[in-house]
Formats: structure tokens, sequence, C-alpha cells
């Protein structure tokens, strides 16, 4: 089977309802020999995709996984990007602000971690998460400084919307390309994977009381997703809603993706000049002595 990133993509301004969109499909891989054959054909070509690319130097690709707790944003990025050389590629894991960035526009922490021309910048979880679990939890947008005047819970989602989308249209006109990821889970499964953390010793430390609290918001997360995505998805920097449930196909999925987006960047290793060309067979005579 072929995975066509279409099948997956969120179209700009459409109403999305995320009971709609599924949390398994049919897998691409017959057996688990396949998925990893798959799999390692995936990241052979990311590999060298990633040369190009960091070679051609034009381009910065930057790469947002969001989804809830369980999802498989780690596993994901680990196994889709580990053919990858470290040396081109940062992840940077955005958890509860500091004091430092609260002092700052709630941009300003992920901006500072944008990647640079030729390098994949990877955020698991990003700037989203003020539109996601602050929207859920407004009592945190009453911690965060803001002058009372400009944290008006009727309109202040769609304002950071429009920063949000104007930040991604900046950042596509100055040669960041970006892709967004939803790691989409169902309640089912996230339970199933609860019990593996708290059954599996080695996967306790994964585990927080935390995730049991957050579960009580799922539909009010589901609902801040779905605006999100209706109100952020563009043609220059689209959410993909990935199903989630099956580990392995999702990998396959993402991994498509990613492949995707690398391609359609227009790359080419740099020509050679003839003033350089000469020096160097200059040097190839040096060293032939």
């Amino acid at each position: 089977m072929t995975i066509d990133p279409k099948d997956y993509r969120v179209q700009p301004d459409k109403k999305v309802d995320l009971g709609k969109w599924p949390t398994v499909v049919a897998p691409y891989a017959k057996s688990k020999k396949q998925y990893k054959e798959i799999l390692q054909e995936h990241m052979e070509k990311l590999s060298s995709l990633q040369q190009l690319h960091n070679a051609s130097h034009k381009y910065a690709l930057l790469l947002i996984f969001q989804g809830m707790d369980g999802a498989g944003k780690d596993g994901a990025i680990r196994h889709v990007m580990s053919g990858v050389n470290p040396e081109g590629c940062e992840v940077f894991s955005f958890k509860q602000p500091s004091a430092e960035e609260l002092d700052h526009d709630f941009l300003w922490r992920t901006t500072c971690r944008l990647p640079e021309r030729g390098r994949i910048g990877i955020f698991n979880r990003s700037y989203y998460e003020e539109v996601l679990v602050v929207r859920v939890h407004p009592e945190i947008l009453r911690s965060q400084g803001l002058p009372e005047e400009l944290r008006d819970e009727k309109d202040i989602w769609q304002q950071r919307y429009g920063s949000i989308a104007d930040l991604e249209k900046h950042l596509h006109r100055n040669g960041t390309q970006i892709v967004k990821i939803f790691l989409h889970l169902s309640y089912e499964e996230q339970r199933k994977r609860f019990l593996a953390r708290i059954d599996e010793p080695d996967k306790n430390w994964k585990f927080s009381t935390s995730d049991i609290h957050e579960r009580k918001y799922w539909k009010h997360y589901m609902k801040a997703y779905e605006d999100c995505f209706q109100a952020t998805s563009s043609r220059h920097a689209p959410w993909y809603v990935v199903p989630a449930d099956d580990k392995e196909n999702a990998r396959l999925i993402v991994s498509q993706i990613v492949l995707d987006a690398l391609k359609g960047l227009k790359m080419a290793y740099p020509k050679t000049t003839e003033k350089r060309r000469l020096e160097l067979h200059s040097i190839k005579r040096l060293l032939a002595k």
C-alpha cells in the first residue's frame, strides 16, 4: 500500500471534527519484518535528503509534534529520525514555561529555538500549547502576567491563532518549511498505554498522576484541537492528523510526511565554480606527489 500524506492533511479553513478522523487505519505493512524494511527505507532516503538539505543551505525544516499524553510523540521522533545526522538536527521539548519565559510574549521561548538554514528542528510540543492546555485550563492564562484588558477569554484564542498564523507566514516567506503533526490517539488506547506504564517497571518513570487528571478534560482538549486546526492549518504550514493507536503504522505515516516535505523543497548541491575547480586540481596535484 502506498502512503499518501494528503489523506491525513487538514485542509485550510475546513471545520474539523476529530470524532470523524480515524485513530487507526489499515496497516501499511503486512508483517513486523515488512514494517522494519519500510521504515529502514524511509530512514535511508531521509538521511540522503538531509545531506542535500544541509549542503543546499537554502531552507530550514521545522517539524512540530502535538498529541495527548501517551500518543507516542517521543517514540515517533526517536524511530523516524534515527537515521538523521545529529549535527543537522535538534529536538526541543517544551513543558511548563519558566519565570523568564513568562516575562515575554507567548511565542518568545519557541522562536529562540527555530532551526537555521540547512537544519531540521523538531518541537516536541510547541507554541500551540498556548492555545491548547492554556485554553483548557484558563487559570494558567490568568497567571501569565498579561494586562487584564489583554486576556479576555472571549477573543484571546482568535488573537493567538492570528499571531501564530502570522509567525508561520513570516517563517515561510523566509525559507522555513513547517510541518505540524498531531498524533491522534483514542481515549481507550490511552488507557491501555497508561496501564502498561504502570505494569512495566521500565516504563514507570513515564507515568504521572497528572496524566490521569488531564484525562478528565479529554473532550475539552479535542474541542481545543479542532478549533486550532481549523484556524491554523494552511497551505504553507499544514496540520496532519495521524492515526496513532497503531504506533508502527503511525511511524510509517510520519516518516512519509517528513520525506514528502523535504522532497518538496527546491534543493541542489552547490555548483563548483571554475576558480574552485582549478584550485581543487592544484590540490590534487600536490597530493599526488
